[in-house]
């Protein structure tokens, strides 16, 4: 499997971590005040389908974004990877180009 981002390749395990580990900006994480309520995700760098969820359970915890921002990162990648793979497989074999950064 080829990285969505760059030319790095490997098993879907080591792109995972690579994923979180290099490209870790990729994933948004956003509080909405109004609901108190706090949701990570992450877009696709083919179609640009957004993929985003409510942070649980301890979504109160003022520290549990900064203590597990790392295990965020990696579900998010997670859930970018198996839509990569359902929907965009002809993207495994190489990087995908994109105009955004």
């Amino acid at each position: 499997m080829t990285c969505p981002y760059c030319d790095f390749q490997a098993a879907r395990g080591a792109v995972h971590r690579h994923l979180a580990d290099t490209h870790a900006e990729k994933v948004i994480v956003r509080i909405d005040d109004e609901k108190g309520k706090r949701f990570y995700g992450v877009t696709c760098p083919v179609c640009s389908a957004p993929y985003e969820h409510q942070v649980k359970p301890r979504n109160y915890d003022p520290g549990f974004l900064q203590e597990f921002d790392h295990e965020i990162k990696l579900v998010a990648f997670d859930m970018l990877l198996y839509h990569m793979q359902g929907e965009h497989a002809e993207h495994a074999g190489g990087p995908i180009q994109t105009t955004k950064d």
